[in-house]
């Protein structure tokens, strides 16, 4: 489950760059040396050709997408250029750089190594996986907490919900953003501007699906974001990744399917929403690559849901031998739940192509702004394969008639607008600060605790290999001292060393510094 030194993590080297962009997947390391300023021109004139970059989208500001790409300014501001004199691009002062039109596809060409070809140096890079539909999702199971408090004998999910109700001084919870950074005047300035435009008849009921803008708006920001290649029609709106697993569960429990392979460890809540659909769930173990697809293979689940960007809770990224075995097996006739949780909160390695982007037909994807603006937005976003698309948008329909209207079409003018984009870099800033005042903390109070999924995400997993307590004794100890953690073993299916799951996106770092103070401390009068 990673292979950290005590009190280290793959984020330790706080200082390197990420190595790559978000925007459009860019990686300086794919450029031929001595021509990084035509690599890039030709990455941007392809995806502007391709459709992935439509007429309207904004490039990132030269400043910004330098320093994520880790190159200078100028190479960026000199491909700029080339493409404004070409007519394609224009700056327009504060409103940013915008494409302005496409060029004229050329003829069909059967050589694959033409420029700007897929496959070829500097070309749009190959449809190649799967699609995502999870993350970790607040349960909302019906049982009562059993004795002994939120850390009592009971069913896991209604131990959650204790936990959650239980007023404490510092909150570790996983999952949980920053709400204090929530964009308010962006979102009001948005929401003016939206009700400016709307009409009585768009005050009536909705199109199930989701509103056309928003459903736009999400392919260019999974587009631009996550090199997924998608049609407005592909999308529906739902509320929240939770909502994208109870509608996969039930189409899928429609369509004849009973079990559902799930990570080991894993998301609890994620595994509930399954249960609750009235899926079985079987359990596959997750090592240092990701999850096991040879034991996917013989677990004989006809699905699977999995977090491979950025793996809850360990923290492990897919490796590329285990994503080519996995669409492997989905093009063989299975179905990949990707959910891709936390993929945009990445501090210290180079973004991760998501699976829907190289297998469309074979993969679920499903995405939401839970993390990245608030989850009491209920706003998310499920990408099937054609095969399910029809079933999906009327399990939509019959459950709700569709999310509110106001709120998708105000989401998607800060998608247009780049709004997000800028919400996504600074909220980025913030919680690597915040990640790296915990790691200090971890490696001064809690000796001897292994560090995992540093690199990116909302949350730290530590284990303490070979103690001997268990990790709810150590998670209600220090909810004792205001406290409160998630205990590893609620999101195991199977035994393993006990361990936290630490949330350090919500709280500011003098905060968190306690708060693992206070956590060595229960740690000592266990010991």
């Amino acid at each position: 489950m990673g292979s950290a030194e005590p009190h280290r993590s793959e984020g330790s080297k706080r200082s390197e760059p990420a190595g790559g962009s978000d925007f459009l997947q860019l990686d300086r390391e794919e450029a031929p040396p001595g021509g990084r300023t035509e690599w890039l021109t030709a990455r941007i004139r392809a995806a502007i050709a391709d459709g992935t970059l439509p007429v309207g989208s904004r490039l990132p500001p030269s400043r910004v997408l330098a320093a994520e790409i880790g190159v200078s300014r100028g190479l960026v501001t000199g491909a700029y250029q080339r493409l404004a004199d070409a007519g394609q691009i224009q700056g327009r002062g504060r409103s940013g750089t915008t494409v302005v039109a496409a060029p004229v596809p050329p003829p069909a060409r059967s050589d694959r190594n033409a420029p700007g070809s897929p496959g070829a140096p500097g070309g749009p890079v190959a449809p190649a996986g799967p699609v995502r539909c999870g993350g970790p999702v607040a349960p909302d199971g019906p049982d009562a907490p059993g004795p002994g408090g939120p850390f009592g004998v009971g069913a896991a999910g209604a131990l959650v919900d204790a936990l959650r109700a239980v007023p404490s001084r510092i909150d570790l919870s996983p999952g949980v953003p920053d709400l204090t950074a929530f964009p308010r005047t962006a979102w009001l300035r948005a929401e003016r501007h939206v009700l400016g435009a709307l009409t009585p008849a768009d005050f009536g009921y909705g199109n199930p699906q989701g509103a056309p803008a928003l459903r736009t708006a999400v392919t260019g920001w999974l587009a631009r974001n996550r090199g997924i290649r998608a049609d407005p029609d592909e999308v529906v709106i739902v509320a929240g990744v939770a909502q994208a697993l109870a509608l996969v569960a039930h189409v899928l429990r429609e369509d004849g399917v009973r079990k559902v392979a799930v990570e080991d460890p894993g998301s609890l809540g994620a595994r509930q929403q399954l249960e609750y659909g009235r899926l079985e769930t079987v359990p596959v173990a997750v090592d240092e690559g990701g999850l096991d697809t040879a034991a996917l293979r013989a677990s004989g689940a006809p699905a699977v849901l999995l977090t491979p960007a950025h793996q809850f809770p360990t923290g492990v990224v897919l490796d590329g031998e285990r994503r080519r075995e996995l669409l492997d097996w989905a093009a063989a006739g299975g179905l990949v739940v990707e959910d891709d949780y936390d993929a945009e909160h990445r501090y210290d390695r180079a973004p991760v192509p998501a699976l829907r982007a190289l297998l469309p037909e074979g993969v679920c994807y499903a995405g939401s702004v839970s993390k990245l603006l608030a989850p009491a937005l209920r706003l998310g976003w499920l990408l099937v394969p054609p095969r399910l698309r029809e079933a999906v948008v009327a399990a939509k329909r019959y459950a709700d008639l569709g999310n509110p209207v106001l709120a998708q079409l105000v989401l998607a003018r800060l998608m247009d607008s780049g709004e997000l984009e800028r919400h996504l870099r600074f909220v980025r800033r913030r919680h690597r600060r915040r990640r790296d005042a915990m790691l200090r903390a971890i490696a001064a109070h809690v000796p001897g605790a292994r560090v995992h999924g540093a690199a990116a995400g909302l949350h730290l997993m530590v284990t303490f290999d070979g103690a001997p307590f268990e990790d709810t004794a150590l998670a209600a100890g220090a909810l004792a001292l205001g406290v409160k953690a998630h205990p590893l073993s609620w999101h195991r299916v199977r035994p393993g060393a006990p361990g936290l799951v630490l949330g350090y996106a919500a709280g500011p770092p003098g905060e968190l510094e306690e708060g693992i103070a206070l956590l060595g401390r229960a740690l000592d009068r266990l010991r």
